[in-house]
């Protein structure tokens, strides 16, 4: 569904990605890992538009997506749950997930049954419906935020740690979440730290150093925690 190829990208003169190349199968979950500064958000933030490459290709579903501006990028079928949990604060619950379906406003029927499903899924924000969001826990932001972008029925999800700060039990309702939506057939690409939780989760693993793919491997029996941590500290070869 979404090919990666030799992307480069960054900010003004400053490159952070350097030829990165990867793919997410249809219905797949893939996970990108890396240590602060690998250049794990700025692959995401390139692949949602918010960051232009300045060389390579993006397709989704065999369209070229790389020159689609940020704001088209959803009805495209793909969506980004940033990192940093940001929510709308002086915005109710209800009314940060409804931003999702913007520019679905005309399906109102279909918007609002597409709310409940929400509503459904993460329980704690039907309780919370019509409270300020800015008043939400970190976990709370998270679900809210991964809502929102259901919203917009996304074809990939990408989700940029969305283990960040949260405490152990929170990080095990977030990867049960996870796992639901790829139950329906969302594909997801999965940006963490938390190798753990993507040993969990993934079918297939690529660790990114210094903005480049230093390794890549299809999850399994073989993969072990160690042998991943030994790329991050830069003492592992593709």
């Amino acid at each position: 569904m979404l090919e990666v190829r030799n992307i480069e990208s960054g900010y003004g003169r400053t490159k952070v990605l350097h030829g990165v190349s990867f793919s997410v199968s249809d219905g797949a979950l893939v996970a990108v890992l890396g240590g602060n500064g690998s250049g794990k958000s700025t692959t995401l933030k390139t692949l949602a538009g918010l960051v232009r490459p300045s060389a390579g290709e993006i397709t989704l579903a065999g369209q070229r997506i790389d020159q689609v501006p940020a704001c088209r990028m959803a009805s495209s079928g793909l969506v980004l749950v940033p990192q940093g949990k940001e929510v709308f604060a002086a915005m109710s619950v209800e009314e940060n997930i409804l931003m999702g379906g913007y520019h679905r406003r005309r399906e109102k029927a279909r918007l609002r049954d597409d709310l409940q499903q929400v509503y459904a899924l993460f329980p704690r924000l039907a309780l919370r419906r019509k409270a300020l969001a800015g008043l939400l826990s970190g976990g709370e932001r998270q679900m809210l935020a991964i809502g929102r972008a259901l919203l917009a029925r996304p074809r990939m999800l990408l989700l940029d740690e969305p283990s960040s700060a949260l405490a152990p039990k929170v990080v095990g309702e977030i990867a049960e979440v996870i796992r639901g939506l790829r139950g329906r057939g969302i594909s997801i690409l999965l940006v963490e730290q938390n190798v753990a939780m993507a040993l969990e989760l993934a079918d297939e693993l690529h660790i990114l150093r210094e903005g480049r793919v230093a390794h890549s491997c299809v999850n399994g029996p073989g993969v072990d925690l160690a042998s991943l941590q030994e790329f991050y500290l830069g003492k592992g070869t593709r």
